[in-house]
């Protein structure tokens, strides 16, 4: 369930990482956010997967669509892809992986409790 968060553009200015996203995660008020200082909302939310991939990301600021990251030991191509791969998937709340289990579009653990079920019928 969820759709994919798309990433319209990616800018790295020093230890700056801006994504402008298909979303709007605010309203015209933007939210800063910190490991001291945690956001509420959907951009709070975004920015504890964000500094819980241990990269080192000190802040994030989001206002409506644009995303920026502080990462201050700078940006490689790991930790931004780790950071793009986060973002995108933030909005998906079921798995549809192969080998996960439900089928795509389907909780995990769908499977498990029909067959349950059947076996108590």
């Amino acid at each position: 369930m969820g759709q994919n968060v798309e990433i319209r553009q990616m800018k790295e200015l020093g230890d700056i990482l801006l994504l402008d996203i298909n979303r709007s995660l605010t309203g015209q008020d933007g939210q800063a956010i910190s490991p001291a200082h945690p956001g509420t909302g959907m951009p709070g939310l975004l920015a504890t997967k964000l500094f819980d991939l241990g990269l080192g990301i000190d802040h994030v600021y989001v206002l409506q669509n644009q995303v920026t990251i502080r990462r201050p030991s700078g940006w490689d191509e790991s930790a931004k892809g780790q950071v793009t791969e986060a973002t995108r998937l933030f909005l998906r709340y079921y798995p549809d992986a192969p080998g996960a289990d439900g089928a795509p579009g389907e909780p995990a653990g769908v499977d498990e409790a029909t067959e349950a079920e059947a076996a108590a019928e």
